[in-house]
This record gives C-alpha cells, sequence and structure tokens, in this order.
C-alpha cells in the first residue's frame, strides 16, 4: 500500500495553464505555461503569470514562449525548467525530500511524447513521477463515481487538447484526442479578423474578445454584444481600433467547433450499447477551460441529444484529478489508468 504524505502532488499541466494540487493544501498554484528565457546565456528570466505579460512585448536578448504545444511537449529543457519552478513554489524548498508527481497526458500520446513528460517531472526533483490520462483526471476532479460498472462521458476542453472518453469500472472503455481546443478558437479569430477587417491582431486580444463576447450558440444570447479591439492596419501599417461582435466571433470559431462535435459523434458512435443507454440518463460531464465558452454546452446537447452539464469548477477538474488519483494508486494502477517510473 501506498502511504499518502505531505510530498504528493498533482499536477494539471496545461499547453494554457498550469495547476499545481498539494495533498492537504488544495490548489496552491495556477500560472500561465509560458516562460521567458534570455537568448544569450539560456538561462528563465519570468515563468507564469510574470512571462506572459511579456508575450510578444520582449525585446531582442529576451523570448518569452509557450513550451507545450498542443497538450505535449515542445520544449523539453524550458518545459523542465518551468515544472521545477512550480514545484519548488508549491512546495517550497524541502532539501533532501522530493515530491511523488502526478501529471495528467492527453490520451492518445505516443510514448516517446509521455515518455517526456515523465522524465521532465523527474528531472525538475520527482521522487516518482506518475501520469494519468486527462479524461480520467477530470473524472475524477468533477466528483463522478467511474468505479461502477456504469457509463460516464467526459469531454474536456483545455488550451490545447479536447480530450473525450466514456469511462466504466474505473476505466477508458473508448476515447479520441483532437488538437483542436482553447488555441485553435484564438487562431481562428485571429484570422477571421484579418481577413475581414485587415487588421492584424494579437493572440492575447482574441483570446480576450473570445472570453468577453464569444458565443458557440448565437440562439442564446440575450443581448447583442460587441467589444472594440486594437492592433495594426494591413494596410497603412498603423494602429487602428475596430469594433467586433458576438456574431462575428460565432462565425469565426465555427470551424474548431465543428470539429469538436464531431469527435464527441465519433466516441458515441463506438460507444458500447449498454454505456450508451446509461448516458441518455447521465449525459455528458464537460471539463476545462474550453467548456466556460459562452453555449458551447448548449451547442453539444443539440447536435448529441444528450444532456450536458458542465462541471462545478471545470477549469480545476483535472488538477483535483490528478490529486484524488494520488490516492488511488492502487485501484486505479491495477486498472491501467496510471503509469509509474521511479527516479534512479
Amino acid at each position: 500500500m501506498f502511504r499518502l504524505s505531505f510530498q504528493d502532488i498533482g499536477i494539471d499541466l496545461g499547453t494554457a495553464t498550469v495547476l499545481v494540487y498539494v495533498h492537504g493544501k488544495g490548489i496552491v498554484l495556477r500560472e500561465p505555461s509560458v516562460v521567458a528565457i534570455n537568448r544569450e546565456s539560456g538561462q528563465i528570466f519570468a515563468v507564469g503569470e510574470e512571462a506572459r505579460r511579456m508575450l510578444g512585448r520582449t525585446p531582442g536578448s529576451i523570448v518569452a514562449l509557450r513550451p507545450l504545444r498542443d497538450g505535449v511537449i515542445a520544449d523539453y529543457d524550458s518545459t523542465e525548467k518551468m515544472l521545477r519552478y512550480f514545484i519548488e513554489k508549491a512546495c517550497g524548498r524541502q532539501g533532501l525530500l522530493r515530491p511523488r508527481v502526478m501529471v495528467c497526458i492527453p490520451t492518445g500520446v505516443t510514448s516517446v511524447e509521455e515518455r517526456a513528460v515523465r522524465q521532465a517531472a523527474l528531472q525538475a526533483g520527482a521522487r516518482q513521477a506518475f501520469v494519468i490520462e486527462e479524461p480520467l483526471a477530470a473524472a475524477l476532479g468533477a466528483g463522478l463515481d467511474i468505479s461502477e460498472p456504469s457509463g460516464s462521458m467526459v469531454v474536456d476542453i483545455g488550451g490545447g487538447t479536447t480530450d473525450i472518453a466514456v469511462l466504466s469500472l474505473g476505466g477508458i472503455v473508448c476515447s479520441t484526442s483532437i488538437r483542436v481546443a482553447g488555441d485553435k478558437f484564438d487562431e481562428a479569430i485571429v484570422r477571421y479578423i484579418r481577413r475581414e477587417h485587415n487588421l492584424m491582431i494579437g493572440e492575447r486580444s482574441a483570446e480576450e474578445l473570445k472570453i468577453r463576447i464569444g458565443t458557440a450558440h448565437l440562439a442564446s444570447k440575450v443581448e447583442e454584444k460587441a467589444m472594440d479591439v486594437r492592433g495594426r492596419d494591413l494596410v497603412t501599417g498603423l494602429p487602428k481600433t475596430v469594433k467586433i461582435t458576438a456574431e462575428e466571433i460565432y462565425t469565426a470559431i465555427q470551424e474548431p467547433l465543428q470539429q469538436i462535435v464531431g469527435a464527441v459523434k465519433e466516441v458515441l458512435e463506438k460507444t458500447p450499447p449498454e454505456l450508451a443507454a446509461d448516458l441518455v440518463n447521465k449525459g455528458i460531464v464537460m471539463t476545462g477551460g474550453g467548456s466556460l465558452l459562452h453555449g458551447i454546452d448548449m451547442l453539444i446537447s443539440e447536435e448529441t441529444g444528450l444532456p450536458v452539464h458542465v462541471a462545478e469548477d471545470p477549469v480545476s477538474c483535472v488538477a483535483l484529478g490528478t490529486g484524488k488519483a494520488l490516492t488511488m494508486l492502487d485501484a486505479l494502477g491495477r486498472d491501467g489508468g496510471i503509469k509509474a517510473i521511479r527516479r534512479g
């Protein structure tokens, strides 16, 4: 039997945000997955929120970057340094005591990508590193009882990936992971405004538009919302302000929305009949920051004919689930939901 200690931490290593859960304390850290590095020395200049404010605004000697893309590690060294910073910030410097770390990964990652996550956690100072698939962690964090022989469905829309799974008896029955999520919404908004208004905006401005006036279900909007966005005019090259409406954002994000709906339907088509029957009553639970997009639950409900519920704290579900999984290592490890590696 594993003995839980204060050194156990769970990490939601997201493309957009990193959340750290410490046993007995809850979620102690929630910061953007951004690192600012000095080009000449290779030293970390800033991490997290401080580095996010530098995106697109750094001088030539400093580069601000996201070391994770589409849910997997794109820059190994930066990811390791970022993880080390977050682990030390969450747990403090404990001398020779090293934490056991549970990190979530998207379903369908390659063995090389999975190994990179585990090795990064070990190099960052973990005594033991475990990985858990994202929809399993999301279901645990959302409070679903997945140990029973009954179907539960989770749609986790993060920054880089959307993970969809049907779970039963503590494991994943059928699933898919697509690299279409919050970042693709932002990119679609940038392209739309460039095409329709000849205005170049940054991804931060696009994200703000998505959060403030974005909608996935136009009919549900009670009032028409609009927002001013500033950028560079592609014709004159000068700064310019344009008013963007909620209807335009709805039009801009149609392609990634339909890809997510298509992936949900694909998993439902692969679901065994008995579990599909359970979903008629239990419905679909949505987690992740992308589920906060206005009307996306109504869109998926209309397209599938199933009830759709957004979790109480969708952004924290995966991090809470990684923490809960540390108390269930025996059961989940036996069912193949968790893979582990020891340091040294």
